[in-house]
């Protein structure tokens, strides 16, 4: 049986491999249902290939990008057009974060490489009165809940692969090419930690191995009700 699972498990790897695509990018729509339809400042941390912040940039005045990965820096300015209001600086977070207040801050993928109470106080410190944060994290599968919803998102992350790719095999994306690592915090962890620093905060498991996380901040620094629903 283990034997059989392996095989499975390294043929699906080489399907992936071969049509790879962005799960992170999967969740840039519902993102932007989250945030105003128009706002000052926007701060991206962990901003790889510059693909949501230039996204948000077509709502904001302006929009500051941030990645630790010089070279996905490099590449984001690339594909970045002079017009589009968007600053990348290669620096760490979140002690590197230019000052703000920012009206949305936005994390994808990201936060699982920082000091994750350390970050979302910074995000918190860092976030205008009415403003917006939103996550886009990562977890380790520990309960039998995270493994269910794993297993679930095998067969629709094929189905996924196959139509984005078209069948074919692809290059992988820009977005996908910086470097990553492992998550260690489980869900149940990170809910517990994120609302002791954010209380009220809105957290959710998702499909493809991803959790959310929308917290509104309002004048004094308490959470403010949300605008919209989370959906």
């Amino acid at each position: 049986m283990a034997t059989t699972t392996t095989r499975v498990l390294r043929a699906i790897d080489r399907f992936h491999s071969a049509r790879p695509w962005d799960h992170n990018a999967h969740y840039h729509r519902w993102i932007m249902r989250q945030v105003p339809r128009r706002f000052d400042r926007a701060l991206d941390i962990g901003s790889g290939s510059g693909d949501l912040a230039r996204l948000l940039a077509t709502r904001a005045r302006a929009v500051q990008g941030l990645d630790a990965d010089r070279a996905i820096v490099a590449k984001a300015r690339e594909l970045t057009g002079p017009t589009v209001p968007v600053t990348f600086t290669a620096t760490d977070a979140p002690t590197g974060i230019p000052p703000g207040p920012y009206d949305v801050i936005t994390c994808v993928a990201a936060l699982h490489h920082l000091p994750f109470s350390e970050a979302l106080t910074h995000f918190r410190q860092h976030l205008a009165p009415g403003g917006t944060l939103v996550v886009v994290g990562v977890a380790r599968a520990a309960s039998p809940g995270d493994h269910l919803l794993g297993a679930a998102a095998i067969p629709l992350n094929i189905a996924m692969a196959w139509i984005k790719n078209k069948g074919r095999r692809a290059p992988r994306p820009d977005s996908m090419t910086a470097p990553t690592r492992p998550a260690t915090m489980t869900f149940a962890e990170i809910v517990r930690e994120a609302r002791r620093v954010l209380p009220g905060a809105r957290l959710r498991r998702r499909l493809f191995w991803r959790y959310t996380l929308v917290w509104h901040q309002r004048p004094g620094g308490v959470r403010a009700q949300p605008p919209r629903v989370d959906r």
